[in-house]
């Protein structure tokens, strides 16, 4: 092995043990590529279905560090696999998943992108990049490229390069940061802070959910309590908040015939968010994550 191989896994060993799932990365920073086992033969599908936590959850047990992302490991005794050592010795660079430890890297590839978080965005700690800096963030959210000129957002489902640790302190990831997505999707997104106004909710009842198994008690006063933790945050982790209220009303019903009238819970949710200034459209789509992640719709 080279003298740079054995500083990559020294490396990657070292933020494996902090919990930080890690990754060969080849020239040009980016993995290195699947096995013929596991390559695409669509868009969308992989012949082995691809790993557990990827969009399309599969069986996948290959060996080697396929899948990108997803196949990042903080288990020593996979780093130091044989299919491992040789993805390490073709290796340029550590990866790591953010999401997978419970960060969110804010991409700034540019000294303009640099000035403009120091405007914007919450202080935290920052890692020099070759042409700009990577802010880290405690707390994960939703990944998205060119969400604004020159800023990427990598947390979930996404790998980002190892480049040490950086100088300061880590903030909580704030609903400032998390709007980023929303409006690096929309056109004319609402400004951040800013209710939009909108008819209040009708309630729920029997009459929207004939095939609910539940007492309307029992519906109404989970759907309160998780109202009054999203309001309880009128600073942020709104929008975090709202996803997990989201997620665990909607797995109540998961044994229901239905319908169980979500959609009008749905309305509940996000009106109670955007009332203490998360964005409409995050919160709307925060709601959909969460009873997607609960294996029901709206």
């Amino acid at each position: 092995m080279t003298d740079l191989t054995h500083l990559l896994i020294a490396d990657a060993l070292q933020l494996a043990a902090a919990g930080v799932p890690v990754l060969p990365l080849r020239e040009g920073k980016v993995p290195l590529g699947n096995c013929r086992a596991c390559e695409k033969i669509s868009p969308t599908r992989s012949r082995c279905s691809g790993r557990p936590n990827m969009r399309n959850p599969g069986p996948c047990e290959c060996p080697r560090p396929c899948h990108a992302w997803a196949a990042a490991s903080t288990d020593r005794h996979v780093i130091l696999s044989r299919p491992w050592l040789d993805a390490w010795r073709e290796a340029r660079a550590v990866g790591y998943h953010p999401g997978g430890a419970g960060l969110t890297v804010l991409d700034l590839d540019n000294a303009d992108a640099v000035t403009w978080a120091r405007k914007h965005m919450p202080a935290t700690r920052t890692v020099a990049t070759t042409r700009g800096e990577h802010w880290i963030y405690l707390g994960t959210m939703p990944s998205s490229n060119g969400v604004r000129p020159s800023v990427d957002v990598k947390s979930l489902m996404q790998y980002a390069r190892w480049l040490g640790a950086g100088a300061g302190t880590m903030t909580r990831l704030t609903d400032v940061v998390r709007a980023l997505v929303v409006r690096g999707e929309e056109a004319n997104p609402p400004p951040i802070g800013g209710r939009l106004a909108s008819s209040i909710p009708a309630p729920w009842s029997r009459n929207v959910a004939t095939g609910c198994r539940h007492t309307e008690r029992y519906v109404t006063d989970g759907l309160n309590r998780g109202l009054a933790k999203i309001r309880a945050l009128p600073e942020s982790g709104a929008g975090s908040q709202t996803f997990g209220v989201a997620k665990f009303l909607a797995k109540q019903h998961s044994q229901c015939p239905g319908p169980c009238g979500l959609d009008t819970i749905a309305a509940h949710l996000v009106d109670a968010a955007a009332s203490v200034g998360v964005p409409h459209d995050y919160a709307a789509r925060a709601v959909t994550r969460g009873f997607d992640a609960a294996g029901t719709t709206a």
